[in-house]
This record gives structure tokens, C-alpha cells and sequence, in this order.
């Protein structure tokens, strides 16, 4: 398959997963995608970084860590490769542009490759499910970050490949970040280890793990009847 049929290709997949005739659909994926919308999911995530670490040096580095994450994963997207590569957002696309079903006229801005929002909540969930060794935090992390991809491509910024792109960076960021944390922590670590079935290998509290899946139930559940509430209001 050639490039020109892989780029039509992505045409067509964006054109299935963009919009809906759904008043409730568009209200609920506006909430998700509002960056305001996950504020306590990391006010949880740093409830257990804090309540985990014994040192101010430990939490300093998760936090900065985390920060990282960020920074390589969605500053220079946005800052280096979005200009460099210059690819139009479905809705600035030449061929599919007019197609595009849009929210309330967001269109966002004029290159969207690649997603910004795929890199930046990967790589935040590679880090995070490598730093505390829950599967349960794991799958719903990555439910998170993937749940973010599929209302870019719902509003129609950003294409499936954009998307692909997008968290496969943000994997590579989120693992080369937490690589760099551990070789750091061993020079604030004890060397404790940890066998108890109510720990993770890494030393994090199983309680606490569910506390973010907890918070995360709740986000979606805020953000279901907020999208309810709007139909009505």
C-alpha cells in the first residue's frame, strides 16, 4: 500500500469515528475533552505519589517525572513537529474538510499531526502503570488516554493516524521517562523491597491504586450526566 492510498485510507476511518446526529454524544464528548474535566484525576494521581513516598526528594521526582512526560511528549509536538510536518487537521483538509462534522465550529488549529492529546495521556499512563505496578490502575489509565483519542477524531482535529502516531511517542516517552526515574530513585531509595499482597512491587499501596480508579469512575460518570443535564438545560 502506497502512501497515497494509506493517507485515503485515513480519510475514511476519521470520516467513521467523526460525529454523530447525537445532541447527548457531542455534549458528553465536550466534557471529556476539556482539559478541566481530569483535574481530579491528578489530584489523585499525586494522592498517591504523596501518600507513597517518604521524602519530600521522592516526590519531587515523581512529580518532575511526570512534568517530563509532558514536555517531550506534547510541548515538542506541538512546538517542533506540528509546524515541521504541517499536516492540515481533517477540518482544514483540502479534500474531506467540508465533510468533517463539527462541534459548535471548533476546528482547532491548522496541522494536527500528531495528536498532542494521544502523546501527552500515554505517556502519563506508560509512566504512571510502570511507577505503581497496578493492573487495575493500568487498564484504566489506558482506558483514559484512549477515551482522549477517540473524541479528537469524534470532533474531527485529528486523524486515526495522527492518533496512532500519537500514542506511540507518547509510549516511548512515558517508558524512557520512567527509566530515567529509576535510575534517579536509586540514589534516594532504601533498597526495601516488597512482598506484602496488600503493595505493589514497586512499594505503592493497592488501596491507594483503586483510589484513582475510583476518581476515574467518577469522572465518567460527572461527565455522562453533565452531557444528560445539557440536553435539558
Amino acid at each position: 500500500m502506497d502512501i497515497d492510498s494509506l493517507i485515503q485510507l485515513d480519510r475514511e476511518l476519521l470520516l467513521f469515528f467523526n460525529g454523530s446526529q447525537s445532541l447527548y454524544l457531542d455534549g458528553l464528548v465536550k466534557t471529556l475533552t476539556t482539559a478541566a474535566t481530569w483535574i481530579p484525576l491528578y489530584l489523585a494521581l499525586f494522592y498517591i505519589v504523596v501518600k507513597n513516598n517518604d521524602s519530600m526528594p521522592k516526590i519531587l521526582l515523581v512529580v518532575g517525572s511526570a512534568l517530563l512526560c509532558v514536555l517531550l511528549a506534547g510541548t515538542i509536538d506541538d512546538e517542533i513537529v506540528k509546524p515541521t510536518v504541517a499536516r492540515w487537521r481533517p477540518t482544514h483538509d483540502g479534500v474531506i474538510g467540508s465533510l468533517v462534522d463539527t462541534y459548535n465550529g471548533y476546528r482547532g488549529g491548522s496541522y494536527g499531526f500528531f495528536s498532542a492529546h494521544a502523546s501527552n495521556t500515554f505517556s502519563l499512563a506508560i509512566f504512571f502503570s510502570l511507577l505503581v505496578r497496578s493492573r487495575l490502575l493500568t487498564v484504566f489509565l489506558v482506558a483514559w488516554s484512549l477515551t482522549n483519542c477517540w473524541t479528537r477524531m469524534y470532533l474531527g482535529v485529528h486523524f486515526p493516524g495522527d492518533i496512532m502516531v500519537g500514542l506511540l511517542w507518547g509510549g516511548i516517552v512515558g517508558t524512557a521517562v520512567y527509566m530515567l526515574y529509576r535510575r534517579m530513585y536509586r540514589r534516594l531509595s532504601t533498597g526495601m523491597s516488597y512482598v506484602s499482597s496488600h503493595y505493589t512491587s514497586t512499594g505503592y499501596q493497592l488501596a491507594d491504586a483503586d483510589v484513582v480508579a475510583t476518581v476515574l469512575i467518577l469522572t465518567f460518570i460527572y461527565a455522562l450526566l453533565k452531557a444528560c443535564l445539557a440536553l435539558y438545560a
